[in-house]
């Protein structure tokens, strides 16, 4: 019978996990600083708690499908060449549901953000 982890030590590794996307991932720091605007932006706009949790929201899907596409990368770098040839179309999908993820946020952020900021220019 496996050993049971500790959930200590479980989050101790989603933390790992997490604290490396960002340190060696260009992508995720890219994102990471979309994020932190957005975040700025929603407290100068004063934002609903509702349009707040919309936000996070999209920020953490994002964040999840890139640390998603990043371990694809991972795994698909440690294949061998005729493995890699098989699997290429992996790395593909993994980025659409960056793509997809990132481009459904673009939206919700326009939603949220535009007619505030167009009531600003009134």
């Amino acid at each position: 019978m496996p050993t049971r982890r500790r959930w200590r030590s479980k989050f101790a590794e989603a933390f790992a996990g997490a604290a490396q996307a960002i340190r060696e991932q260009s992508s995720f720091r890219v994102h990471l600083a979309v994020a932190s605007g957005v975040l700025i932006l929603a407290g100068l706009l004063r934002c609903s708690p509702g349009e707040w949790c919309l936000l996070i929201g999209c920020i953490a899907g994002v964040f999840a499908a890139e640390t998603f596409n990043s371990s694809v990368e991972t795994l698909f770098h440690a294949l061998d060449d005729a493995a890699k040839s098989r699997m290429r179309g992996c790395l593909d999908q993994a980025a659409g549901a960056v793509l997809f993820a990132s481009l459904g946020s673009v939206a919700v952020g326009a939603i949220i953000f535009a007619p505030k900021l167009l009531a600003m220019l009134d």
